[in-house]
Parts: C-alpha cells; structure tokens; sequence
C-alpha cells in the first residue's frame, strides 16, 4: 500500500482534527444545491460529540438485531430503515420476517438514541463544512456493519476494495462512520484508509469515534480486511437532493 501515514491514533482524543483537499470533479455530474452540495472538501475526524457509553448502548442495538441473522461470510450488515438484514449468503426484511418480535428486540429509548445521535453527527458536517443542516438529508443506504475474519462468501463480504462512495452510489455528498468497537482491543485489522496520490491515511478505530467526509473521488478509501476480533460501525450519509431523502427508522 506504499506509505502510510496515521491521520488518527486509537489513543487519541480528537476534539475536532480537518483534513481540507481539492474537490473532486465528481460532483459536476449531478445536480448542483446551491449551500450544500460540497465546494469545501475534505475529511474530519471527532471523538468530542458522541461518548463511549453513547456508543456501546449503539452497539448493543447492533449486536441484538445481527444476533437474529448475519452473513455466512466475514461482513454483515442490519439497515433499521429498509429492514434489510444479512441472513446467510442473502438478506431478509427484518420487520416482515420477524414482525411483531421486533417489540422484543429494539425499544423506542433505542430509535431515540440512534435519532439523537444522528442529528448531532448531521449538526457537525454541517458546521465543519460551512453548510446548513437543514440542507442535507439523511440518504441510503445507511446501516451498521459487523465485519469479523470469516473468509468471504459473496461479492458482499468483500468489504476491503478500494470506492468512492459518490461513484457508488450516487446520492452521497457527505459520508459519516460512527465507530462502535475499539481497533487493537476488540480486533486487528478492520483500519479505515484514505488511498491518497502521495501515501495512505488511516483512522484507527475507537468507540464513540466519528470520521466524516466529502463522498467525491478526494477521498477514495478502503477498510482493511479484519484479522480477528469483531469490528461494529454505523454508516450515516448524507445527500443535498430531497429526492434522495429518507426519515429515520420508527419502531411501527
């Protein structure tokens, strides 16, 4: 992978660490939202808006729904707002497939934590990047994921190729990772890394961590594949079309 450069250290407590860079020309294709499609780019790191214990009550929301499916290889993922659940080498709909258990299994305090915790990662890309909140909207997908050593068993377990989330899926402009487990604690491996021209920056994960940044090819990344241990995170992104809005996940 060349040289790789540490942006944030497992040990470190971020307050706010900016990373600014060039925009890519990725966003020219699409359509343009005058205040928050992204003119400033670049990538953030905070350990300073959600704590520790905020993000083991998240994990044990993500622990609770996976424990009712998982992949048969080494990456899993559970989407509250689609249902969407990795079961086996396919994914289920978890409200139809388990209908009214889900009562059993998630509470409101969960959906309001998740909510909360959503709005203040929201709050914060918006501040960093000089843009209102009230123009960005909550897009697809956003899920949690479990990844773990297991050897992959569809293209959908291959988690460590190197994307641009902006190229991927299209309705991403601003793309947040909460992290939900600790990296040389609760797994090796699983480091999160910016593919840059000159060398590679990773982000070593860490409970209650939050690294964020511009969907475009500026930030071109990967994750490394997971040696052992469990690595949890949640995906939250953004959009700047209302068209590609959704609402936050509601216990129906």
């Amino acid at each position: 992978d060349g040289i790789t450069e540490v942006l944030a250290h497992r040990s470190d407590i971020l307050q706010d660490k900016f990373v600014a860079i060039p925009c890519s020309r990725d966003y020219d294709s699409h359509k343009r939202f005058e205040g928050c499609t992204p003119r400033r780019c670049g990538r953030a790191v905070t350990d300073a808006i959600i704590t520790r214990e905020e993000a083991e009550r998240i994990r044990r929301i993500a622990e609770r729904g996976l424990a009712l499916g998982g992949s048969d290889g080494g990456a899993s993922i559970l989407d509250l707002h689609s249902g969407a659940l990795s079961l086996g080498k396919h994914f289920v709909n978890l409200y139809r497939y388990f209908g009214d258990k889900i009562h059993d299994i998630f509470t409101e305090e969960d959906f309001a934590l998740y909510r909360d915790v959503r709005q203040r990662i929201q709050q914060r890309i918006a501040q960093v990047f000089g843009i209102s909140s009230s123009s960005m909207y909550l897009t697809k997908p956003t899920f949690f994921s479990r990844m773990n050593s297991t050897e992959a068993k569809t293209a959908h377990d291959e988690y460590w190729h190197p994307h641009v989330d902006k190229v991927t899926y299209g309705s991403f402009d601003y793309t947040s990772l909460l992290y939900l487990s600790d990296y040389s604690q609760d797994f090796g491996g699983g480091r999160f890394v910016f593919l840059d021209a000159d060398s590679n920056k990773t982000v070593e994960p860490r409970a209650g961590r939050v690294s964020f940044f511009t969907s475009g090819s500026e930030n071109l990344h990967r994750v490394e594949r997971v040696l052992w241990g469990t690595r949890f995170a949640i995906t939250i992104s953004f959009s700047c079309d209302p068209e590609h809005g959704i609402g936050d996940p509601a216990l129906a």
